[in-house]
């Protein structure tokens, strides 16, 4: 599993964590929004937004907040106007980094962005500079005590899953995004949990870090994904598991 995998997943932890105090529901609330913007209100016949409400799930948002992001969304409800704009850059050692954000106010976004990346030894990039090193896939992870790896690997790939890799405590199946519903379907289906399930990006190829390097763009990451109007955060580093070990400690 590679490094920014590795980290996704610790970010995910953290989320929980943070949905505990209501951290995270700001950012899941505006996805909602947004996505009910785009393609309406009802999740059977809008993919993003049945994607946003499982995360909002996941971190167990109240249905009374989900239900008023969805009429936010829809013009049920007033609310603020957000913009997705996507921002671009270089972390330490050339790591390629892409953010996506929700904002009422870009002018203050890529200001602020743009010093972050300043401050941890990066800099924000042109439109178009990074965004080229990745693709849209599904990334499906299940702990590894649930099934053989075997049995597991004939299923996902009779769902269309194009490839599984597995370390020490989990498997982290790829699918095309058009692929990604089945291959859930299909574990649901068997009744294997899943840790996580997202349509993501994935890098085409990954920056192997030296140990300082590492720490300061997990510094960078931390500070990216913890701004209040990225959604998501993106990008290409591998770095060693002790500095990664540290992270998840911390």
């Amino acid at each position: 599993m590679s490094g920014h995998s590795k980290w996704h997943n610790i970010r995910i932890r953290k989320a929980r964590v943070d949905a505990q105090r209501g951290k995270i529901f700001t950012k899941v609330a505006r996805e909602i929004i947004m996505a009910a913007r785009e393609g309406g209100g009802d999740p059977d016949v809008n993919a993003r937004l049945r994607d946003a409400v499982q995360r909002a799930r996941d971190v167990s948002m109240p249905q009374d907040n989900i239900t008023r992001a969805i009429q936010r969304g829809t013009g049920e409800l007033p609310g603020v106007q957000y913009e997705e704009i996507v921002y671009e850059g270089y972390g330490p050692g050339g790591v390629a980094i892409l953010v996506q954000a929700l904002t009422d106010n870009r002018n203050r976004t890529v200001s602020e962005l743009r010093s972050m990346f300043s401050r941890h030894g990066g800099n924000l990039g042109e439109a178009g500079s990074v965004a080229w090193m990745f693709s849209s896939k599904g990334v499906i992870i299940v702990p590894r005590q649930q099934i053989e790896e075997d049995s597991l690997l004939e299923i996902v790939l009779d769902a269309g899953a194009e490839d599984m890799k597995t370390d020490a405590n989990s498997y982290e199946i790829t699918t095309g995004p058009e692929d990604f519903e089945a291959v859930k379907t299909a574990l649901t289906e068997q009744s294997i949990g899943m840790e996580s399930a997202d349509l993501t990006l994935v890098p085409h190829s990954t920056v192997t870090l030296t140990s300082k390097d590492g720490e300061q763009t997990l510094r960078l990451m931390d500070a990216l994904e913890d701004h209040d109007d990225a959604q998501r955060v993106y990008a290409n580093f591998d770095i060693p598991e002790s500095v990664m070990e540290q992270a998840a400690a911390a």
